[in-house]
């Protein structure tokens, strides 16, 4: 059937006289475009030198300061948590990490303090995979046609899923030169030894087999459209750098000298050598991607170049990773702390986005989150939102291809124009969650009984103009929580409102703790136990507060060295009775009882486990039959 569009385009290409139906239709862009999410590993808002703020950076990217300068760089934009894991999940899910229970890193283990009597409160049960409850980016793209790769670290799951099982035809998670240097960092230097897995390069850099991962897919798949998640593991740790010649680059550069002691870096601010020579390598090998698109012509869209018709988005899974023991790495100031805590300098990250349709040298303070990564990226590719769908980010592909600077053309899925972020954090020893509204942030601290903790802390991070935002406080050192007690309480109640319509799980308090803490006394007591089959009925005794709730944890693996709990609503029966069925191939389970005063108590008492030690396996009840099956398979 011939449309009239199709005689349009006949009659246009007749007058012209110089092409065919068929050269026409080859040269029009390719409808669907490339997509590289990179995401860089533990690198902070200061870390890269285009954000420079207050005092001028040490550190040198080039690449990527030049990559901002092609398309629109957030001065405001956000990780979806403050540590790697839940980040990652929230990406390739769509979904808050409060809505998934993924939370944090390590997860899948039953509730503890990190001391059994020296923390007053513990984190709740979070999981220790990303939801297979959603469908994934990487799925919805294979879906419409797209071959999907990913390249380096995965960090989403204990077992399962593997990439694969998320929808990725392609994966490889070669570590490269973040692998640790043997016996210390000032040992192993790459040379230029054929044999040499590090070799130096032309330019004098070691070779990263993680990017060069990266480039072989692209390579391999540039004749049909791809999405590639190119996962760096630089900048985390272990801090150390393969090239000799960078570190003392660094070294010179920032008047300092290499420690006695190799292991550590006592250095305060931006410092650190080795950890400025990773910026740079990160960079360089960043950059060898940006080239490789710049100088290879597009298969699909000849007398083009792979960079015309490839979106590419550029962040950090969360803020920059300040110190760990022994070491300070680098420093996020102005922004206040970092990886692992909710404050400005754990979640604030770089963002870069260039593509098809995005003005070049842009910069704004619109606020945007890697949420919003799926469903822009649905709408760059006219991929359809998959059923069921429910996505916590916001589509950010009108905003670019309009104005950037415009907020009030990012929406919620309501239709509302969004000027709320939140991030939620039970975990580790920040115990928060935080709100932004607008030029406001609001901090709620579960942990308020410490005398150091304020229950809320407000702070004004900018103030807004005429259109304009005017930095205000984005150290977050005034707390206006007492000057503005009703803005305090309105937003604390929006925050308890969203992450009560995600179904959240909050810290507990430890009922084990050493000192003086209101209530402890009055926590119910397990009198006993037995099981039936697949049935477990639990007595306990009421000693002063009333019992709200029970959860039953079990696992399928108990014994294994990457053994995974989950959680489930056991039945509080009349007479002081708990019930739960145990899910089938349950190996071991055990009891938590919360009661009115949100104490958590564990039956039996389980130790904070990490990484294979302390397995709660080893003093909880278990299914012996179930335990037997598992060791003949």
């Amino acid at each position: 059937m011939i449309t009239i569009k199709k005689i349009a385009l006949f009659s246009a290409v007749l007058i012209s006289g110089c092409t065919t139906v068929h050269e026409e239709v080859v040269h029009q862009r390719p409808e669907k475009p490339n997509i590289i999410l990179l995401l860089t590993d533990d690198l902070g808002w200061q870390d890269v030198k285009i954000y420079d703020i207050d005092e001028p950076s040490p550190f040198e990217t080039p690449n990527i300061d030049a990559l901002a300068g092609k398309g629109t760089m957030f001065w405001q934009g956000y990780s979806p948590a403050p540590s790697c894991a839940p980040s990652r999940g929230a990406i390739m899910t769509g979904a808050h990490p409060a809505r998934t229970q993924y939370t944090h890193v390590i997860g899948g283990t039953p509730p503890a303090p990190f001391h059994k009597t020296a923390h007053r409160m513990m984190p709740p049960w979070y999981s220790g995979r990303v939801s297979t409850d959603y469908v994934s980016l990487p799925q919805a793209l294979k879906n419409n046609g797209y071959t999907t790769g990913h390249s380096g670290k995965w960090h989403m799951a204990r077992t399962y899923p593997e990439p694969e099982d998320l929808g990725f035809d392609w994966t490889r998670t070669n570590q490269g030169t973040t692998r640790r240097m043997k016996p210390h960092r000032l040992t192993g230097f790459a040379t230029n030894n054929p044999k040499d897995p590090y070799r130096l390069d032309e330019n004098g850099f070691a070779t990263h087999q993680l990017s060069e991962d990266a480039l072989t897919f692209v390579r391999e798949n540039k004749t049909d459209p791809f999405f590639l998640y190119y996962a760096t593991k630089l900048v985390h740790a272990p801090i150390h750098t393969r090239s000799e010649r960078l570190l003392n680059k660094y070294v010179k550069k920032m008047g300092v000298e290499l420690p006695e002691n190799p292991q550590e870096w006592k250095g305060e601010g931006q410092t650190n050598p080795f950890y400025a020579a990773m910026v740079e390598e990160l960079d360089y090998y960043v950059g060898q991607m940006f080239d490789y698109l710049d100088n290879t012509e597009d298969p699909r869209w000849p007398g083009h170049k792979l960079s015309e018709n490839t979106y590419i988005i550029f962040t950090s899974d969360n803020g920059g990773m300040e110190n760990m023991p022994g070491e300070k790495i680098a420093e996020n100031y102005p922004l206040d702390r970092g990886k692992i805590s909710a404050m400005e300098g754990g979640t604030r990250v770089p963002l870069i986005i260039v593509g098809p349709g995005i003005k070049a040298g842009v910069q704004t303070d619109v606020m945007a989150s890697g949420l919003d990564f799926y469903p822009t990226i649905l709408s760059w590719t006219n991929t359809p939102k998959p059923t069921g769908s429910q996505f916590d980010g916001s589509d950010l592909s009108k905003l670019l291809a309009t104005d950037a600077t415009d907020p009030q053309l990012v929406k919620q899925q309501d239709g509302q124009v969004r000027d709320t972020l939140l991030w939620h954090f039970p975990n580790a020893l920040a115990l928060e969650s935080t709100i932004r509204i607008g030029d406001y942030k609001l901090v709620r601290n579960y942990d308020h009984l410490d005398p150091k903790n304020d229950e809320l802390e407000l702070y004004q991070l900018y103030k807004t103009e005429g259109g304009k935002q005017i930095r205000v406080d984005i150290e977050e050192a005034n707390n206006l929580a007492t000057k503005m007690p009703d803005k305090a309480q309105a937003m604390n109640a929006k925050l308890t409102e969203k992450l009560e319509a995600m179904d959240a799980s909050y810290p507990y308090y430890n009922p084990h703790y050493s000192d003086s803490l209101p209530n402890k006394e009055a926590v119910p007591t397990v009198l006993s136990h037995q099981r039936n089959g697949n049935v477990v009925e639990y007595r306990y005794q009421e000693n002063g507060a009333k019992l709200a709730r029970a959860q039953l944890m079990y696992t399928l693996n108990g014994g294994a060295k990457k053994e995974e709990w989950f959680r489930m609503p056991a039945q509080v029966l009349p007479g002081n009775k708990v019930t739960a069925t145990l899910p089938e191939g349950t190996t071991h389970y055990l009891i938590n009882l919360i009661d009115e005063n949100n104490f958590l108590v564990s039956y039996p008492y389980v130790k904070k486990s990490s990484r294979g030690n302390n397995l709660p396996s080893k003093v909880a009840p278990s299914v012996e039959e179930n335990l037997k099956k598992k060791k003949k398979k």
